[in-house]
């Protein structure tokens, strides 16, 4: 282990186990992640959960070292947070994910970041990949009880999709192909027709996905930047995107 992974491990990061594994479909895992220092923290929903799975490996860059993953659900009276990895963009967080096994250390640091929730609408629209469904479960479920939340969340196989901890499927799933820009334009302007009071949406996944809505949502249907809450995941163009 070189110089920089030793900063990483003993100043930089905190230390953890991993005390669960299960599959929750073809193309995703849950992990469950407990360490002392979790207890401690200051937890916003939408929080990110930023491990060190590089960190052994001597060919891996510096860049890849870290990954950011949403946090699904935590409990710190027990000290543990669970996480829902996809494995489709088959990169070093989806190997990671595959192999790892209850009983492995881990190294964490938590991202605080802008795509946490937020109260103080009256009417969401939630739109995201398997890759950022989790992250959705979260927020959701953060937001006060009087709250209407519609939802567009899609997989190329939509077996792919999971429950959230408790079993509930509180969001609309569909079958789409990679990048369906233009079907999730034109099922969105469907539903903000009936969205009625203050707005927000949230849109997480395919970085290109982001683009494609977060334009249109501030060119063609005129919305406030701040109500449009997008976060990309990662892009199956490039490598190292958080």
């Amino acid at each position: 282990m070189g110089f920089v992974e030793s900063i990483l491990k003993k100043v930089v990061l905190q230390e953890a186990v991993i005390e669960e594994k299960v599959k929750l479909s073809e193309a995703a895992y849950r992990i469950r992640i407990k360490g002392a220092d979790i207890s401690r923290v200051d937890f916003i929903a939408g929080c990110f959960f930023r491990l060190g799975i590089g960190i052994d490996q001597e060919d891996v860059p510096l860049k890849d070292k870290v990954r950011s993953y949403s946090v699904w659900d935590i409990n710190q009276s027990t000290g543990h947070v669970d996480l829902a990895i996809a494995t489709h963009s088959e990169g070093i967080g989806a190997d990671w994910a595959k192999q790892c096994k209850p009983g492995d250390a881990v190294y964490f640091k938590w991202k605080k970041g802008n795509f946490l929730v937020d109260d103080s609408a009256e009417s969401y629209l939630m739109i995201g990949d398997l890759s950022a469904l989790s992250h959705l479960y979260m927020i959701r479920r953060h937001l006060s009880g009087n709250k209407k939340v519609e939802s567009i969340i899609y997989s190329q196989d939509k077996t792919d999709l999971f429950p959230d901890v408790d079993g509930s499927t509180p969001f609309d799933f569909y079958e789409l192909p990679q990048n369906p820009a233009d079907e999730l334009i034109t099922k969105v302007k469907e539903i903000v027709s009936s969205m009625t009071g203050t707005k927000t949406v949230y849109i997480a996944g395919d970085s290109r996905v982001c683009v494609a809505l977060n334009q249109c949502f501030k060119k063609e249907l005129g919305w406030d930047t701040k109500r449009i809450k997008t976060k990309p995941f990662w892009n199956p163009e490039k490598k190292g995107l958080e």
